[in-house]
């Protein structure tokens, strides 16, 4: 026959007092909670929309233009080229020939300019001979600048994507070949470069 369970006389008090004291222990957090509940702190996606963007060494250096019409009317002038190549590099203005720093673009209608590469808007500026420029600063130390500009997009500061529009296409004073004309000069490591050795090449290439 089993022996039937007999509770000590002071069990039950006992159980009823923890019973009470964590009921009230609870009530207190609870209450304490919800008058600092205004100075509580929550995460939230405003931290990760303060990131430092990482350099994507997959993107590619692209043509400042879109449009399958437009030629380049001057060549960058390379004094390790060839005769016959420096010739077609050289500009002519007012009796004088001067050694072409970037590649002169031109088509028979008004075409859009667009950025390299992603970057930063650092200048929007107008020039006495190459009319309104803008230049970008792009990672790996590379500086894009675009001349003679009609209907700028960008100003100072604004922050570009590869491709992106930042204005038409425009007049020359230097080169009066075209209405429709883009001087475009490419700079790494602060030195003039030829961009015809950039273009299509990734970040991590260079």
């Amino acid at each position: 026959m089993k022996k039937k369970l007999v509770l000590k006389p002071f069990v039950v008090p006992t159980l009823y007092t923890i019973f009470a004291v964590l009921v009230i222990v609870s009530l207190f957090f609870s209450i304490d909670i919800e008058k600092d509940k205004d100075n509580l702190t929550y995460v939230s996606k405003v931290i990760l929309d303060s990131y430092v963007p990482v350099v994507n060494t997959e993107e590619k250096i692209v043509r400042p233009y879109t449009s399958d019409k437009v030629v380049i009317d001057n060549n960058y002038y390379d004094y390790k080229g060839k005769d016959e190549d420096q010739t077609k590099s050289i500009i002519l203005y007012e009796n004088t020939y001067i050694q072409n720093t970037g590649i002169n673009y031109k088509s028979d209608e008004s075409f859009d300019v667009v950025s390299i590469l992603s970057g930063e808007v650092i200048e929007v500026k107008e020039k006495e001979l190459l009319g309104t420029t803008v230049t970008i600063k792009h990672s790996n130390d590379i500086i894009s600048m675009y001349q003679s500009l009609s209907d700028i997009k960008v100003k100072v500061g604004d922050k570009v994507e590869t491709n992106e529009v930042i204005a038409k296409s425009g007049k020359c004073d230097l080169i009066k070949v075209s209405e429709n004309n883009l001087h475009f000069e490419l700079y790494v490591n602060g030195n003039i470069v030829n961009p015809n050795e950039f273009f299509d090449k990734k970040l991590g290439e260079i």
